[in-house]
């Protein structure tokens, strides 16, 4: 269902020490009262939702639309709610840049204290990753990759990734349900202000397209060779947004041998096989088209827009002495909700209507 649509516009500078420690203590404090009150399901689902994620970063203090929103929050997220899983049954791996590489190991070294199979969780976050990265090529490189899961394996993801070119970036929301399937309109949701025609390869309407792509891929490397030999040399139709030139046997050669050893049996698990990335699929999406007739999918999945306030001033600075009242309402809070018909509970709810969650 679309609820509207997301700016992202990129800003410099970091969050300042003095409201970063101030950011952990909050979040750590409202990350308690919301899994005692509804739950660690709850939450992911919350953190999947574009909205509420943009007004927890509102309320923490940071910029109203600035993309450092996602960095920073899933940040003082993750540095909050650590050395309490064995208490909350809520985790968070992964993070900005080389530490976003780290999420297989952070979720591995959790392995004690949930009850579900970690590498599903390892295969989540990779496959989510690779979907970004690979599958939807609408121009904007990740660079950060959040995955937040609870103790009996269910997850969200949080990941960005920017455009130096347009000076935005993009936000991709994930939620783990059951039955997700990674290759067919697989995201919660996905927010950016700037649209346009992208590669859109798990697309739903895209499924004729992947099928044949999955067959390429298996074909000898020989034969899928020769048609991309006489389809290089081809006039295709203005619409097309990948070109004929894209397609380089020599390259392909290569990729083509590792894919027909692997004998995918479906796209996904075209996807998940190291070394195809957005090169490979763009050409075998191609081929796929004028071979078989199968369109892939230019639909920009972006969707979502916000805006709210904080770091910078908009739309007024930060309060200090009011941050820090709050981070203290919700210590006592937390404390008290273990009180039947604790009032501050009562407030608390009360207070959470006027978002409409």
């Amino acid at each position: 269902m679309k609820t509207g649509t997301a700016h992202l516009p990129l800003h410099t500078g970091k969050a300042p020490a003095w409201l970063f420690q101030r950011m952990k203590r909050l979040a750590r404090e409202m990350v308690l009262v919301i899994v005692d009150e509804f739950g660690t399901e709850e939450l992911l689902r919350k953190l999947s939702d574009p909205f509420w994620f943009q007004a927890f970063g509102c309320v923490l203090g940071f910029d109203w639309h600035s993309s450092g929103l996602t960095t920073t929050v899933c940040g003082a997220l993750k540095e909050g709610v650590k050395g309490i899983g064995h208490e909350t049954g809520f985790f968070v791996a992964g993070g900005k840049g080389r530490v976003s590489r780290k999420t297989p190991d952070e979720i591995l070294a959790q392995g004690d204290l949930i009850k579900a199979d970690p590498e599903g969780l390892v295969y989540a976050s990779r496959m989510s990753a690779k979907v970004d990265s690979a599958a939807v090529q609408d121009g904007y490189q990740l660079y950060h990759h959040a995955f937040f899961f609870n103790r009996e394996g269910s997850w969200a993801v949080v990941q960005q990734g920017m455009n130096p070119d347009n000076a935005f970036a993009r936000r991709y929301h994930w939620l783990g349900r059951e039955n997700l399937d990674f290759t067919s309109d697989p995201h919660k949701a996905v927010c950016c202000n700037l649209r346009g025609s992208v590669l859109n390869l798990v697309a739903a309407e895209g499924a004729g397209n992947r099928d044949a792509s999955t067959r390429l891929a298996s074909e000898k490397t020989e034969t899928v060779l020769k048609e991309a030999v006489k389809i290089s040399s081809l006039e295709l139709p203005a619409r097309h947004q990948v070109m004929a030139r894209e397609i380089n046997p020599d390259y392909l050669s290569r990729i083509l041998l590792k894919t027909y050893e692997s004998q995918p049996d479906d796209f996904e698990s075209l996807l998940g096989i190291r070394g195809v990335g957005p090169k490979t699929l763009r050409a075998l999406a191609l081929m796929a088209e004028v071979i078989y007739g199968t369109e892939a999918s230019f639909r920009d999945p972006a969707r979502f827009s916000y805006a709210h306030g904080g770091k910078d001033g908009t739309p007024y600075p930060v309060d200090r002495a009011v941050y820090d009242g709050s981070i203290h309402f919700l210590r006592e809070a937390i404390n008290a909700s273990r009180i039947e018909n604790s009032e501050k509970i009562k407030a608390f709810k009360r207070l959470a209507s006027f978002s409409g969650k």
